[in-house]
């Protein structure tokens, strides 16, 4: 599969600010992977050393809760995934699924690595980027939460309610 080009690359909010040298780098050494509709890139609990932008397509992250495929997020053209693992080293929290027929681009915790060796500025932009995506997902999911626990907590006034 053909690397993808520095202009290509510089769509992808992912390696936003990172100099033509750090991006040829970034697309011609990695590798580039296509995935069919119905495959998993990677399952909850495995190990993962790496991380995927999709350049073109679209895959699902969901977790198994109580039996049943629970989607946390969907992920499409320019977004990534997969790096929490990168960051924690810890098994991945979730299954991405393909919905539709892919490219992606595979990052691995080594290839951050020799950028870190070769280039800290790059480096530091990349893991900057990635913290923010982070960042602002968190909060999302902070969100989520506060309005969960919203709906499931009693009126003020109801004597159940315990402010």
């Amino acid at each position: 599969m053909t690397a993808p080009d520095v202009e290509r690359l510089r769509e992808v909010g992912l390696f936003g600010g990172l100099n033509d040298e750090a991006l040829e780098s970034l697309g011609h050494a990695h590798e580039v992977v296509s995935a069919p509709v119905g495959s998993d890139v990677f399952r909850e609990g495995e190990p993962g050393r790496e991380m995927f932008v999709v350049l073109e397509g679209q895959v699902e992250l969901y977790r198994v809760i109580n039996g049943y495929e629970t989607i946390i997020a969907s992920v499409a053209k320019n977004d990534w995934f997969g790096e929490m693992s990168m960051l924690d080293i810890l098994p991945r929290q979730a299954t991405a699924r393909v919905i539709l027929p892919t490219t992606l681009l595979r990052l691995t915790a080594h290839d951050l690595d020799v950028l870190y060796r070769r280039d800290l500025k790059a480096y530091s932009l990349l893991v900057l980027n990635m913290a923010r995506e982070m960042s602002r997902r968190l909060r999302l999911a902070d969100a989520i939460v506060a309005d969960m626990r919203a709906l499931h907590r009693p009126p003020p006034g109801d004597p159940s309610h315990s402010d």
